[in-house]
Formats: C-alpha cells, sequence, structure tokens
C-alpha cells in the first residue's frame, strides 16, 4: 500500500512525495484512514515508527486555510513542540497553511505575532499556551482537531490539570480528538474516557523494541564506569552517538569529562539549559556539528534524530520504559543501530526490570583489551557451591 491510497489530500500527498516516501509505517497505515474519516483515535506505537505523520498528514488533508487555529497539538517539551511544528510545516507546504510554535522560556511576543498573522495549525506546550490564552492571543472557537501527543509524558511532567483545562476549552461539537501515549496508567485511562467520543484503538508493537537494534549490557565495577565509557567511545566506530544520564548533573559531567580527552564535537542537553542553548545543540547534532549528544531523559521521548548509529547508556534507567524510549533514537527507519548500556551491581534489578520490559535478555559482553577490576558481574557463571567435609563417619544404609 501506498501514500496515493490512503486518502490524502493532493497538497499534502505532493509534500510527502517530495520527502522521498512511499510506502506507509503500520501506524500510519492503519490510523490516517480512520483520522480522515473523523473519528477519535488512541494510538500506541514504538518510537520512531513515524507517528507524528500518523497524525499530521490527514490532520492537514482535512482543513483548509481560514487564518484562526484549527488543528491544536500539545506536547509534553519544547523540543517535543518544535519537531512536530516542522512536520507540521513541511507537510502542509503547499496547503497554503500557517502554523504557530508555543513554548517556554522565550519571549511571548513573537509567537503572539504569529498567532495574530493568521495560524491554521499550532503546536504548544500546554502552560505556554495557557499563557497566551490569558492574554487573548489564542481563540478556541474554529478548532476542529485537538491531538494531546506523549499524554503519560504530561502526566509525570504534571501537566494533566493543565490539559484538562485546555480541553474544557475547546469546542465539544464536531471536535476530534487524537490521543497518543505510550502507556495507559489508570489516571490516563479515566482522562480519555472523559476527552474522547467512541474512539477506536491504533496499537502497534506496544513495548515493543526495534529489531534493527543490537542491545548488549556491559558490566563493571562502580568505580569504572567512566573510564569505560571513554573506552568504549574509543573503539567503537560511530557516526553520532547519544549518551543518556539519569540526571542533568551527570549530563555536565559525562560531557567535561569528554572534552577533557580532547573531544570537541560534544553537546549537553538537559533542561538547566536555556532553550536557546538546547536547540543549537539538537540542530548541531542533526546537522554533524556535534558527533556526541549527551542528554536526560528530557530528549529520550519522541525526538526524530535520523542516523544516530550509537545510543550508550551512562546507567540503566530506573523506569524500564525509558529504556525503550532511548534506545529508540538508533535503528530508526530500518537503519541499524547499536545500543550499550553500562551496568554496574547497583542495577542489577533495573536489569532485570528492562529484560521483562522487552521480552528479551539482552547479552553481557566484556570490552577487549579493557583492564578490568574485579567484580562479581563479570563472573562467567556463578562459582560452584563447595561442600564441606563433615569430619564423621558415614552413615551406613539399613
Amino acid at each position: 500500500m501506498g501514500f496515493d491510497t490512503l486518502g490524502l489530500s493532493a497538497a499534502v500527498l505532493k509534500a510527502v512525495e517530495e520527502s522521498g516516501y512511499t510506502t506507509p509505517t503500520p501506524i500510519q497505515e492503519r490510523a490516517i484512514p480512520i483520522i480522515l474519516e473523523g473519528r477519535d483515535v488512541i494510538g500506541a506505537s514504538q518510537t520512531g515508527t513515524g507517528k507524528t505523520a500518523a497524525f499530521a498528514l490527514p490532520s492537514l488533508s482535512r482543513i483548509q486555510p481560514l487564518g484562526k487555529p484549527q488543528i491544536l497539538v500539545l506536547e509534553p517539551t519544547r523540543e517535543l513542540a518544535h519537531q512536530v511544528a516542522e512536520s507540521f510545516l513541511h507537510y502542509g507546504k503547499h496547503s497554503g497553511l500557517k502554523v504557530a510554535l508555543l513554548y517556554g522560556g522565550v519571549g511571548l511576543g513573537k509567537q503572539a505575532e504569529e498567532l495574530q498573522a493568521g495560524a491554521d495549525v499550532v503546536v504548544a506546550t500546554p502552560g505556554r499556551l495557557v499563557d497566551h490564552f490569558y492574554r487573548a492571543a489564542m481563540r478556541f472557537g474554529e478548532l476542529k482537531v485537538l491531538v494531546l501527543d506523549e499524554v503519560d509524558r504530561m502526566l509525570d511532567m504534571g501537566f494533566l490539570p493543565q490539559v484538562r483545562k485546555i480541553v474544557n476549552l475547546c469546542p465539544w461539537e464536531g471536535r476530534q480528538t487524537l490521543f497518543f501515549s505510550a502507556t495507559m496508567p489508570p489516571a490516563i485511562q479515566t482522562f480519555a474516557q472523559w476527552c474522547l467520543s467512541n474512539p477506536v484503538e491504533v496499537e502497534i508493537a506496544r513495548r515493543a523494541v526495534a529489531s534493527t537494534v543490537t542491545h548488549a549490557f556491559y558490566p563493571v565495577a562502580m568505580d569504572q564506569r567512566d573510564e569505560l565509557l571513554l573506552a568504549l567511545l574509543k573503539e567503537t566506530d560511530y557516526h553520532s552517538v547519544m549518551i543518556f544520564t539519569r540526571t542533568r548533573k551527570e549530563a555536565d559531567d559525562v560531557t567535561s569529562l569528554i572534552k577533557s580527552t580532547g573531544q570537541t564535537k560534544v553537546a549537553a542537553m538537559h533542561s538547566d539549559i536555556q532553550q536557546t542553548d538546547r536547540m543549537k545543540a539538537l540542530a548541531g547534532f542533526k546537522s554533524g556539528e556535534f558527533e556526541i549528544l549527551v542528554a536526560t531523559d528530557v530528549a529520550a521521548r519522541g525526538i526524530d534524530i535520523s542516523g544516530v548509529s550509537h545510543v550508550i547508556n551512562y546507567r540503566v534507567p530506573e523506569n524500564a520504559e525509558d529504556y525503550v524510549h532511548r534506545i529508540g533514537r538508533t535503528g530508526r527507519a530500518e537503519a541499524e543501530g547499536d545500543a550499550f548500556t553500562i551496568l554496574t551491581a547497583d542495577e542489577l534489578d533495573f536489569a532485570k526490570s528492562v529484560e521483562v520490559f522487552i521480552d528479551q535478555k539482552i547479552p553481557r559482553r566484556r570490552l577487549e583489551g579493557f583492564d578490568y577490576t574485579y567484580t562479581a558481574l563479570l563472573d562467567d557463571s556463578p562459582p560452584k557451591p563447595v561442600r564441606r567435609k563433615t569430619g564423621g563417619p558415614k552413615k551406613r544404609r539399613r
């Protein structure tokens, strides 16, 4: 099946063809016709499968330029909002539709100007959208499509009350709601029942990891974590690598550690860094200016960076689902990728949780030539139990 069989508008289809895409991914193939029918949708798909296009292409196909917000997309982070806005701009470039991008950390003025210029599509983070509403810059009267993306992430970040307020501001009659979430904890299930009307569920390989990614745990003593990381980078023939840390301080420390070796093509990305610098880091990594991007999980969800050859987990993530999102940065669009995870003794429970979550055993590897200090994790097999002699006479069988 090709994109030309799905019912997309001629203008949107032209933009897709110019992108070089010919065959829709499973989530696109299943979701696009349903969205074009005007049905509400609950969508779940593993990262890197084209989820953004699955809701952007049919949404754009359903509207004509009006100069007022007709499509509203809510995203949990600035990076995701920026990326999704770029997708709408790209796929809508032949439709005459205008796109406004609203997120915090920058001034309100330019964003307000984009709204006043007549935006048909608004991509926003919840807090900043509410700011513009209270300043009378954002109105919802002509809204036809509401997209709630990465809803579980918005729940984790405490945005659900704001999102509920925004949903209440949107028209209920004639509104199509598209709801995308990797997981559905009880709070989200209740929220979905409230804001959607008779939704169709589209779920593709939930909890799955791309078959094109090769996984490995690298056990090491706790005090050799940094040393092994540098050795992995030195011995790995990578094109571009993302290193994930648990905390912002770790991200800064790892970035400084790598720079101390003389590697200058490295940047950090986390929430303590100014928004303009975060965007520069992301743009530089996409363009090849930076070969290594050290990031917290703020960058793990949904950031579309093609060509990432390797992902390295500096620590095993505490949340097994975060492992899937992290390694989803590589092996995208059927390209091959590698995911290395440094494993220390205090992280064994987290490692087991990851293996249970993805339903596969991750092999343990040693880096050839690395001077390991001893840790029980390096034992290829558990030691055989030692049978102590009792010293007493053997009892005879009767």
